[in-house]
């Protein structure tokens, strides 16, 4: 039975597969028109060299305040992106069990009839034979003794059967009894786990709401923070975005190395336990229909190489290097960094430079990545090298 939270998948790129659960005050609000200085201000504290730098460094916390709540609500959104997944996932196969047990019970059951049916036939039949004594007619009819034994022998098989057979009807019952109740506490499962997804669907939009805030923020107020930065420093405010570009750079190359620690280390905990257990400790994110299959991904990337001057030799390298990072899935995530998307971008808001639809868009996730590969390494090929001389890898 359909349930009406499978609307969502049909509008996954606008939700873009948040959950329900607020976020926490790690992530701070939107701040306050207050919050940020006037040109009036600025213009006052060039007056005094002690002054000035206090408005800039305050200018600059300022910005680091915008760009650190931005990446916080998204990582909280890829976080509850997760949770969705799963909640989903666990509801179908909750569904698909209860499917299951259902025709398990129906088969059970219909075993059950048919020997029933059985044991009828075969006693209708002793109870026909039953009006003859067996042991007057051997005694009185010598002559026919080898007929009448067999009679008696067939008849005793017959009652045997009959015993075997209502036993089976018995067993196929209590079978078919047991496999309904364990399908109706499948399907209640299936409900609660339901309820749980459609609380997520609903809070996702809240959540959605608040990074598009928080980001219409950054994007509205970035602009003259950086303009007043510049006429504090004697500058331009191409020079001062360039610095802090610079240095977000230098700060996610640290990040990146340390995340691909992290997850080396993680990894090779998980595969002991996993040894210990016998079980599979990996994480994972189950794929949606609503978006790219990796095959329909790497077709988008074939087809644009030549956009960046890239021959189809770079297409080989691109393959391994992203199945390497994400299996060229749309909506990878690293629970441990951060990192997400076919690229695994690091912080994933980074990919918002290139479309606001890239938690779910391949196309604008790979147009991000071939524009970092070709930034930072020059050519596919060049990034792959790169990824394969590191340990653990990261590029």
């Amino acid at each position: 039975m359909a349930h009406p939270v499978l609307r969502f998948l049909g509008v996954l790129a606008t939700v873009t597969a948040l959950v329900a659960v607020p976020l926490t005050g790690a992530a701070a609000g939107p701040l306050r028109a207050a919050d940020y200085p006037s040109w009036d201000d600025v213009q006052a504290a060039k007056q005094n060299e002690a002054t000035a730098q206090a408005e800039a460094d305050r200018i600059t916390g300022l910005l680091d305040e915008l760009e650190e709540t931005a990446t916080t609500l998204s990582n909280e959104a890829l976080k509850r992106g997760e949770e969705y997944y799963i909640a989903t996932y666990n509801r179908d196969a909750a569904q698909t069990s209860a499917d299951d047990l259902e025709t398990r019970a129906d088969q059970a059951a219909a075993t059950a009839e048919a020997t029933k049916k059985q044991v009828g036939q075969i006693a209708a039949q002793l109870y026909k034979s039953g009006g003859d004594n067996g042991t007057v007619n051997l005694l009185l009819n010598g002559e026919k003794s080898d007929e009448l034994l067999y009679k008696l022998g067939t008849m005793s098989q017959l009652t045997s059967q009959t015993v075997g057979l209502r036993d089976a009807a018995e067993i196929a019952a209590n079978n078919a009894s047991s496999l309904r109740a364990q399908a109706d506490a499948a399907l209640a499962e299936r409900d609660r786990l339901s309820t749980e997804a459609q609380a997520a669907l609903e809070a996702a939009e809240d959540a959605q709401a608040a990074v598009d805030a928080q980001v219409a923020e950054e994007k509205a107020h970035s602009a003259t923070l950086y303009e007043q930065l510049a006429s504090l420093k004697n500058s331009t405010a191409a020079a001062e975005q360039g610095y802090r570009e610079g240095q977000a750079k230098i700060a996610e190359e640290a990040a990146r190395k340390a995340a691909a620690d992290a997850a080396a280390a993680d990894a090779a905990a998980a595969a002991a336990a996993a040894s210990d257990s016998g079980g599979d400790g990996s994480s994972w994110v189950p794929d949606s229909s609503s978006v790219a299959s990796p095959a329909e991904a790497q077709a988008y990337a074939s087809s644009v190489l030549g956009n960046y001057g890239w021959g189809g030799d770079q297409f080989g390298c691109l393959v391994r290097l992203w199945n390497g990072e994400s299996g060229w899935r749309v909506n990878a995530y690293n629970t441990d960094s951060g990192a997400y998307g076919i690229p695994q971008s690091l912080p994933a808001n980074k990919m918002d430079s290139v479309g606001t639809d890239w938690r779910t868009n391949a196309a604008t996730q790979i147009t991000w990545g071939l524009i970092y590969i070709s930034d930072r390494y020059g050519t596919p090929c060049n990034a792959l090298s790169s990824w394969n001389a590191r340990s653990p890898h990261w590029y």
